[in-house]
């Protein structure tokens, strides 16, 4: 899988090794593999959590399902200095019905400035374009006004509501692969 660019951003595709250091906790390691600062805060035990929703173990076994389309989003700094402002994750490779789910993340001092839906909209495309994927779909609680933003802006339409087990209702958003 290779980097995606973005205007503002380089889109750096998720690896074992930076799964493992970041979850590990060391984050030296992790900001030479991705090649770029780690913000004070993130990646955090809860942001972590989120993003990896296979365990450690499931991940090692199986990297290329796991990890399939996830990306770290990196912006060069005024400084010069590259930075990691968030990550793009899929809930891993597509099932047989071809549905990708996307999640995302940033940083509480980057949030506002449109990373967000620039690195989504261009994992989406990615993500659109490979054969397995027919739709990409993205979650969200209704009261989360921001990320509903995103989801919007990036062009998915909602299509249901799900239960969640403790949190309610949350809303299910689809972008369909157009035919080829």
């Amino acid at each position: 899988m290779s980097e995606l660019e973005t205007p503002r951003l380089k889109l750096v595709p998720l690896t074992i090794a930076i799964v493992e250091a970041v979850l590990a906790g060391r984050r030296e390691d992790a900001e030479v593999l991705v090649g770029a600062r780690m913000p004070e805060r993130w990646p955090n035990p809860e942001l972590v959590e989120r993003a990896f929703t296979a365990s450690l173990e499931a991940i090692r076994a199986q990297p290329e399902a796991c990890l399939w389309g996830g990306r770290v989003l990196v912006r060069r700094g005024e400084d010069g200095q590259a930075r990691v402002l968030g990550s793009v994750v899929f809930r891993g490779r597509p099932g047989d019905d071809g549905v990708a789910e996307v999640a995302y993340g940033v940083e509480e001092g980057s949030q506002g400035l449109g990373y967000a839906t620039e690195a989504v909209t261009a994992c989406v495309a990615w993500a659109l374009a490979q054969e397995a994927v027919r739709a990409v779909q993205a979650v969200t609680f209704p009261w989360h006004r921001a990320s509903r933003r995103v989801i919007e802006k990036v062009g998915m339409q909602q299509v249901g509501v799900r239960e969640h087990e403790t949190m309610g209702e949350i809303l299910v958003y689809e972008q369909r692969r157009r035919s080829r």
